[in-house]
């Protein structure tokens, strides 16, 4: 009973040989328990077949003739990212019926995405299908989810404007909106629009006093507002490039954190190419370098209360509130909620008129 044992623990323990095993009670058991069973194919097949193997040499002989490659210098290696299989020891961590491809002389192979890159560089028709073939067999949570974004941007219809060319993209869109461009400038101005609300609420912290002045102040923003179409073009890609945030094509760039001058990781998008892009473009934001509500409003309630005479700059708050002056387009990964500690300049808050003594508002004076 001894003997036994002690012949698999030697076997076991230097490599050599898996000729038997025992079960718990010492009795004898069949080499076939540690048969291990594979994914095999060559580095150009779409083909695949199982094959069971108790060591690197047997899964070599046996893939060999699978696939009809020679033995001599046949290398094998993972699919998923070309690690190769040099020794038992490796071959028996791996998972049941883990993907492996063979090679064979001047062959490398480093992985299912490389491979599908190295497409474009010979037949790009043949992409799409490739890449929706390997997101079939793909396991590994990390290569599907590249293999899910490319297959995502692959069927983006980014050239296409009006509902009938991609209804895909208005699903959930209401029906007045005929053409992606005016959508999009649509949700900027509604960005816009909710920053004046803003404005307006601060009306209920300046007293009766100065509600007189700060109503004619936004009168005057509100008409700067509707002269520049609450810059709804920030967002539309047919504007001139001097005014919009994208490319001609609707590709929109992260412009970096408050305190940065760019974006270090290269963020960018395109909510013109597909219906979950348009929804993810949702989560970046307009971000006020010089803070909105720890700063700008409070500023601004400040100057009018204490203006004494001195007409308040609306157009400097204008800039600062609603304009690129101070807006920044960012990725929700790069929107820092931290306090900027940056401050209104305090030589801008007054022009240099004085506020006339009747009640014509600012709006009403040149």
């Amino acid at each position: 009973m001894l003997q036994p044992i002690l012949h698999w623990i030697q076997c076991n323990k230097e490599r050599k040989c898996l000729c038997y095993s025992t079960d718990n009670m010492g009795g004898r058991v069949s080499s076939e328990k540690h048969m291990r069973i594979f994914k095999i194919r060559r580095l150009n097949g779409a083909e695949k077949y199982g094959v069971a193997c108790r060591s690197l040499r047997e899964l070599r002989e046996k893939g060999g003739e699978k696939l009809q490659l020679p033995i001599r210098n046949t290398r094998v290696c993972l699919y998923e990212d070309g690690t190769e299989v040099s020794d038992d020891d490796y071959l028996r961590s791996l998972p049941v019926n883990t993907e492996l491809v063979f090679l064979t002389d001047g062959q490398t192979w480093k992985g299912s995405i490389d491979w599908l890159l190295n497409s474009f560089y010979t037949s790009l028709a043949d992409v799409p299908e490739a890449a929706r073939k390997l997101l079939l067999d793909e396991q590994a949570p990390k290569t599907q989810k590249i293999l899910i974004d490319f297959v995502q941007n692959l069927n983006e219809n980014i050239a296409a404007e009006r509902r009938a060319e991609d209804e895909p993209w208005f699903e959930g869109i209401e029906s007045r909106f005929k053409n992606k461009s005016s959508y999009m400038r649509f949700r900027c101005e509604s960005r816009i629009r909710g920053y004046m609300k803003e404005v307006q609420s601060s009306a209920a912290t300046v007293g009766p006093a100065a509600r007189e002045e700060y109503d004619d102040l936004i009168g005057a923003l509100n008409k700067e507002l509707k002269s520049a179409e609450h810059n709804g073009c920030y967002f539309d890609r047919t504007q001139h490039k001097a005014k919009r945030l994208c490319t001609e094509e609707g590709w929109f760039s992260c412009q970096g954190a408050f305190d940065e001058k760019n974006c270090t990781s290269r963020h960018s998008i395109n909510p013109y190419g597909n219906k979950e892009s348009r929804i993810l473009f949702s989560t970046w934001n307009l971000d006020h370098r010089i803070e909105k509500s720890r700063t700008i409003l409070p500023c601004l309630v400040a100057a009018v209360k204490e203006s004494d005479g001195r007409r308040v700059n609306h157009q400097y708050f204008f800039d600062l509130l609603f304009t690129t002056k101070n807006l920044k387009l960012v990725h929700i990964a790069c929107h820092k909620k931290t306090a900027h500690s940056l401050s209104c300049d305090r030589s801008k808050i007054y022009t240099n008129q004085r506020r006339p003594r009747n009640k014509r508002t600012l709006s009403q004076v040149s």
